[in-house]
């Protein structure tokens, strides 16, 4: 206790110092727990999003995840309709199948004008599919996408950019130039893989195959019938697509597949700006040991003064050690409070989530940091020889 009060004695001394002593651990602890919240919350946010879909859910996707690759250095496309008209006529009785292509367009409605927006060709069963939400009107029928009709169902964002709160149903919009009716509006998505699913629409896939000249597909849908029974659909489905397409020009995902990918990149990710944020604390490291050294200089005589009455080097080390750890200590509690507290709010705004485990970590890291760079000025402080440090001027 006599030691941890002189620790605080000699840095409320010198406050000014003591705080720019720890500004490094406070900006690295900061940044750890602020960086993985980020991670956290998105990887969280894209979980829920997915889990959201069904857990039945599988996805055909061009190109193999890490497989061959052309020469200029991306997957051909080879996924054409008829794919997944075989996929829905061989799997009937276990699934559901739905196509999807997707192309940018601009949508203008009176003078009002959304760009970038994801235009989404779909069939008839994709509501049921991927189970998404009507919140004013419908999707649009099966007689609607055979004959091409030219019908659009919109997320919430376009609604709010091209409608404000007036009103959307029956209302007329421009997509690349077409005319087409709005006959529903989409219950709020959020975003997935950089595709925010609000500021999108969805029209008959035959109209958009026409109206953007598509023969190939971005996505194929497959709803197994039963949780139970999608390894088996799985498996099916790569069976029957291997008959036309080499393993390197598909993928068939399940759900389970996806979130475990995501995890994947999430974690080096999180590991990755971890790390970044963590050179902060070594740089705050190497501030507290430059002051514990300037610190032994300027009370050698006081150390001399010590060991003369009989203070054993141990006691010596133990002080300055003692004291880089408080500063590193003190830095520490101030970082997680300034993270947690930033990051409360950023939570307002964005998904954020504070796991325990980062804040244990940039704290035992912190501490850490101080035992490491705080040895050495210890230890040069309790080799001073007493006669020498007191005649030190």
């Amino acid at each position: 206790m006599e030691a941890i009060n002189s620790a605080l004695t000699a840095i409320l001394a010198n406050r000014m110092r003591s705080f720019l002593t720890i500004l490094g651990i406070v900006i690295g602890v900061t940044s750890v727990i602020l960086l993985i919240s980020l991670v956290s919350g998105l990887q969280t946010f894209i979980t829920s999003q997915i889990q959201g879909l069904g857990s039945n859910l599988l996805i055909v996707i061009p190109g193999r995840i890490g497989g061959a690759r052309s020469p200029g250095g991306v997957q051909a496309n080879r996924l054409v309709y008829s794919d997944a008209v075989n996929l829905r006529n061989r799997l009937q009785s276990e699934a559901q199948v739905s196509a999807a292509i997707q192309r940018n367009a601009t949508l203008k409605h009176a003078n009002k004008t959304d760009k970038g927006v994801a235009v989404f060709g779909v069939e008839a069963n994709y509501q049921k599919v991927i189970s998404i939400k009507i919140t004013e009107g419908r999707f649009f029928k099966q007689s609607e996408a055979d004959s091409s009709k030219k019908v659009a169902v919109i997320g919430p964002t376009v609604k709010s950019n091209l409608f404000g709160e007036g009103k959307a149903l029956d209302q007329t919009i421009d997509v690349a130039g077409l005319k087409y009716s709005v006959i529903g509006t989409l219950a709020p998505r959020g975003a997935v893989f950089g595709i925010d699913f609000d500021n999108s629409i969805y029209i008959p896939f035959q109209t958009a195959q026409r109206q953007f000249g598509i023969d190939r597909l971005n996505t194929i849908y497959i709803s197994a019938n039963s949780a139970d029974n999608v390894k088996d659909v799985q498996e099916r489905a790569i069976n029957l697509l291997q008959k036309r397409l080499s393993e390197d020009e598909f993928t068939v995902q399940t759900q389970e597949q996806t979130l475990s990918i995501i995890s994947q990149v999430t974690g080096v990710l999180t590991a990755a700006l971890g790390g970044i944020a963590a050179i902060s604390l070594i740089v705050g490291g190497i501030g507290i040991m430059n002051i514990m050294l300037v610190s032994v200089t300027e009370r050698t005589k006081e150390i001399g003064l010590r060991k003369a009455v009989g203070a054993k080097p141990s006691d010596i080390r133990n002080q300055f050690l003692i004291e880089a750890v408080t500063l590193s200590g003190l830095g520490g509690i101030i970082g997680i409070i300034l993270g947690i507290g930033i990051s409360l709010i950023i939570g307002r705004f964005f998904t954020t989530t504070i796991p325990l485990w980062s804040v244990v970590l940039a704290f035992g890291f912190s501490m850490l940091v101080g035992i490491i760079f705080g040895v050495t000025p210890a230890i040069r402080a309790a080799r001073l020889d007493p006669i020498e440090a007191l005649r030190h001027e």
